[in-house]
């Protein structure tokens, strides 16, 4: 099986997997809500779920949504930034906007091969910018990293913030791994590291001829040099600051969207934390966007906090389709053909010398 099959079948099963998720999350709001239609005294026939969402997206504060976007690209550029700090070090100084245009571009591509984004942003970067790809891909580990450091300090956040919303939930919904589990995982990690270490060893000895070993060494220096990139950063302060900023504005994106529909206009700052949490989690799960897992995840957290399922489904297709059609797509696709004409002299420079 070639690799273009793998991804479009992997794409194909992803996209099942969370068009079901969210199939089945609107068919059980769809029942909650007839029944409550019942208990009303309203028709069947005047009581339709998607008649409601669409009701709903209409009624949306545009201000807010539009605060929403602004947050999300503010965001971007933070990292695009923080991303440019990790460039120094190997003696590169990439354009923000070849930068913020290989991330967009690498969320517009995630949206229909999730998880292949990364490696397109990678390799837009790479080309725009002559970095060797290897170097790259070092530094988008690196940006993961401080993502999931940046990640399980926000979970803390909310764990102290809402222990009780928290331990109520996992309670109700999971069971805690078993003892076992948790042995084969710290087996795996710690047998991955050990590999990584034996590799490393025999990468630097040289003690070999081959020229396929001789190339995967000079792939595995560009990737350490990417991957060591953060403990030669010049200005830690700085990408402190870019690294905070980001979260604060993905938070920002949740609780500034609660204004934009009057359901969940009245929540507080700790209820838009735990939304945040809840939605970064379903974003996890590999299918285009987060689709259906997201709404899972942010639907949950909501009815957590009194918000009736329909409204909920509601909320989360507002801010889900705000930031994908708004925000990746477009502004995905205007760097799309933005990038090439910017860099087309640059391009051909590069072919003439070569």
């Amino acid at each position: 099986m070639n690799n273009r099959l793998k991804t479009i079948l992997k794409f194909v099963v992803f996209l099942g997997v969370g068009l079901f998720i969210f199939y089945y999350l609107f068919k059980n709001f769809e029942t909650a809500y007839l029944e409550d239609c019942t208990l009303k005294g309203i028709p069947e026939a005047e009581c339709s779920l998607l008649d409601k969402i669409i009701s709903d997206f209409k009624s949306v504060k545009v201000i807010w949504i539009i605060a929403i976007l602004i947050a999300y690209m503010v965001s971007n550029l933070m990292r695009a930034l923080r991303w440019n700090q990790m460039f120094e070090p190997m003696g590169y100084q990439p354009r923000v906007i070849n930068t913020l245009g290989s991330l967009m571009i690498g969320y517009f591509t995630n949206l229909a091969f999730p998880r292949i984004g990364e490696l397109i942003k990678t390799g837009t970067l790479s080309r725009y910018e002559n970095i060797p790809f290897e170097k790259v891909i070092g530094t988008v580990v690196v940006d993961r990293i401080l993502d999931i450091l940046g990640l399980l300090v926000v979970i803390g956040m909310a764990l102290v913030l809402s222990f009780g919303t928290f331990k109520d939930y996992f309670a109700q919904n999971f069971v805690a791994p078993s003892q076992s589990t948790l042995v084969l995982l710290g087996v795996v990690v710690v047998g991955g590291l050990i590999g990584l270490f034996v590799l490393n060893r025999i990468l630097q000895s040289g003690k070999f001829t081959s020229p396929l070993l001789l190339k995967i060494r000079n792939l595995w220096e560009g990737f350490k040099d990417g991957l060591t990139s953060l403990k030669k950063v010049k200005n830690i302060p700085l990408l402190i600051f870019y690294t905070v900023g980001i979260w604060v504005m993905y938070y920002l994106m949740t609780y500034l969207c609660f204004f934009a529909f009057a359901p969940t206009a009245h929540l507080g700052m700790v209820a838009g934390l735990v939304v945040f949490v809840f939605g970064t989690l379903g974003m996890v799960f590999p299918s285009p966007g987060g689709m259906g897992s997201y709404h899972l995840l942010i639907s949950q957290a909501l009815i957590i906090y009194g918000i009736n399922g329909a409204d909920a489904f509601s909320f989360s297709n507002i801010i889900f389709f705000a930031i994908n059609v708004f925000g990746n797509i477009l502004i995905g696709i205007f760097f799309f053909i933005l990038l090439p004409i910017i860099n087309r002299p640059r391009l051909v420079r590069q072919n003439h010398s070569a």
